[in-house]
């Protein structure tokens, strides 16, 4: 159940409480050890992650050409910095920041989602085991961390503004944008790989 709940909250874009906090309610109610709790629930997130971005992938055919040859400037710049790519990625899988836009934007780009996915599994092991651990002294209030996360009126504007930021991505100009990185022609590289 616990899994099939944190699967469905990942396919979510927005407006949804964090996995996290979920885990800890899961651990305070039902007493299931941390480490448990945190290998299924970054499985079962991974796995919603990786659905939403291959859901976002294929909307691709919805774009323009030119829209398209955009967001493959944004993807052979990715492939070409895969270091960089890696570690801003870690760094956002470790933060308790809502990843969902990072998985559309992926998508969207037209990114290799295994990747992605392994460092957002590789991060969130890290992060729930954290903040679930840290959770789970303050029981009290999960509940009411629950129900925040529905009705808080900043995380309903952070979640907001991460699904604007993905319109952005998908509008911006980023052949412009990232001249300067990319080779002269950013369709030098094959198809973005499915």
């Amino acid at each position: 159940l616990m899994m099939a709940i944190i699967y469905g909250i990942n396919l979510m874009p927005a407006l949804v409480p964090p996995t996290w906090a979920v885990l800890a309610f899961f651990n305070v109610k039902y007493d299931i050890p941390i480490p448990l709790l945190v290998v299924f629930g970054a499985i079962s997130a991974a796995a919603g992650r990786l659905t939403l971005g291959t859901f976002a992938k294929h909307q691709r055919h919805r774009f323009s050409d030119r829209r398209l040859k955009e967001l493959d400037s944004l993807r052979v710049l990715a492939e070409q910095r895969r270091g960089a790519s890696f570690g801003a990625l870690m760094l956002f899988a470790i933060s308790p920041l809502s990843s969902a836009s990072l998985f559309i934007a992926a998508g969207l780009a037209g990114l290799r989602l295994l990747p992605v996915t392994l460092a957002f599994f590789a991060g969130r092991l890290v992060s729930y085991t954290i903040y679930v651990s840290a959770s789970s002294v303050a029981a009290d209030n999960i509940e009411k961390l629950l129900e925040g996360g529905f009705s808080s009126p900043w995380v309903i504007a952070l979640q907001i503004a991460a699904l604007l930021m993905v319109v952005g991505l998908a509008l911006a100009p980023w052949s412009r944008l990232l001249a300067r990185w990319l080779p002269s022609d950013p369709q030098r590289s094959d198809h973005p790989a499915s």
